[in-house]
């Protein structure tokens, strides 16, 4: 019997990609479904109930929600090609930088972008704190897991896709050359093919973010 594999996201968000991403490095035929989230399926509210919220896979009928729930699931399921250290430590610090992004690191930045004020001075101050933590862990690394890419560098992501259309957007220079090994992973990401095969459209990117902040920054 063929198992069937199902991921409800948005084109954009970058929940869902993360594990796009470790769908594509696992080899998983899948079947991708993009939510309208102003307008969300049947299908989706019943397999999310409780967060009624994208990413949810699908695997042979089971809903599985939350994209690192989600991310450990599939490393589990599917064997092949590992995201996930064996040794209980490497595997546990590989789960700490995930938190790290998804409670720090990203909402930090995202108060960059949709703060004003002495709010966005704070933001700016926590966001470098945070990047200089990623920053001293990838000292004497390729990839935040060592050699290859696993579930901090799926999670992490975003950074290398998103962070310049913040940028763009802001006029604000977030990572520059005070983060050289950021700098590297980020380039030593985005160049591999299952990475940056299945990066969203970079100008649909920029519509997107200018619309929410000139939502969040209306013309005084």
């Amino acid at each position: 019997m063929a198992e069937e594999v199902k991921l409800f996201k948005t084109w954009s968000t970058p929940f869902g990609l993360r594990v796009v991403w470790a769908l594509k490095l696992k080899g998983i035929q899948y079947d991708a479904i993009d939510e309208d989230l102003s307008n969300k399926s049947a299908l989706l509210l019943q397999y999310n109930p409780v967060y009624k919220k994208v990413p949810v896979l699908v695997h042979n009928g089971k809903p599985i929600s939350e994209s690192l729930v989600i991310l450990e699931y599939i490393d589990e399921t599917w064997k092949q090609n590992p995201i996930l250290p064996q040794d209980p430590l490497e595997k546990a610090r590989e789960r700490f930088w995930a938190k790290f992004n998804d409670e720090k690191l990203l909402p930090s930045i995202w108060g960059v972008f949709t703060k004003e004020g002495k709010e966005r001075e704070e933001a700016i101050a926590d966001s470098l704190e945070n990047l200089k933590f990623v920053e001293e862990e990838l000292t004497g690394k390729k990839f935040f897991g060592g050699e290859k890419i696993g579930l901090a560098d799926l999670v992490f992501g975003w950074l290398a896709y998103l962070i310049c259309v913040f940028e763009e957007v802001t006029g604000l220079k977030i990572i520059d050359e005070r983060f050289p090994l950021l700098l590297a992973w980020i380039q030593e990401f985005s160049e591999l093919p299952i990475i940056k095969d299945n990066f969203p459209p970079h100008d649909k990117l920029i519509i997107k973010y200018q619309a929410f902040y000139e939502k969040y920054h209306p013309a005084k």
